[in-house]
């Protein structure tokens, strides 16, 4: 039982990691060279989507290396760091993502300042993705090592 819940959590990682890889590879760039108002006007739709898809796979993944943590305590150092790579990267999410979204959900932010808001977006896009490639990883080490 223990095996095949690490290695769900490994799964679920690479499937949030696989999903981050493509926002910020195919999505971003699109968004960026977009023109502000049929950014802001498109996001009407776009941005619930992607939220209905990112916050139960987030949860999901997060949730998933917490309980790969819990049943290997002890036994393996690896899935603690696991668990705490996921839980640093649902903090990034309240620390920068949430208001961000919610200034292009709601237009608060201006046309002339969407650039370089998207900009710092992307930073922390690919940093939190570089946190879940490596989260990623380390299980599947941790798997291969148990």
């Amino acid at each position: 039982m223990i095996d095949l819940i690490h290695l769900s959590t490994s799964v679920l990682l690479g499937l949030f990691a696989g999903s981050l890889l493509t926002e910020g590879a195919v999505l971003v760039p699109y968004w960026r060279r977009m023109d502000p108002a049929e950014f802001f006007r498109l996001h009407h739709t776009m941005g619930p989507n992607l939220f209905r898809y990112f916050a139960p796979l987030t949860v999901i993944a997060v949730m998933s290396g917490m309980l790969g943590a819990l049943v290997a305590l002890g036994t393996s150092w690896l899935w603690n760091i696991t668990a705490g790579i996921c839980v640093a990267t649902l903090a990034i999410f309240f620390i920068y993502f949430k208001d961000a979204n919610q200034s292009f959900a709601d237009k608060s932010l201006a046309e002339a300042d969407l650039a370089d808001e998207l900009r710092r977006w992307a930073s922390w896009h690919w940093f939190r993705t570089a946190l879940i490639i490596l989260a990623f990883a380390i299980s599947v080490l941790a798997n291969a090592n148990s």
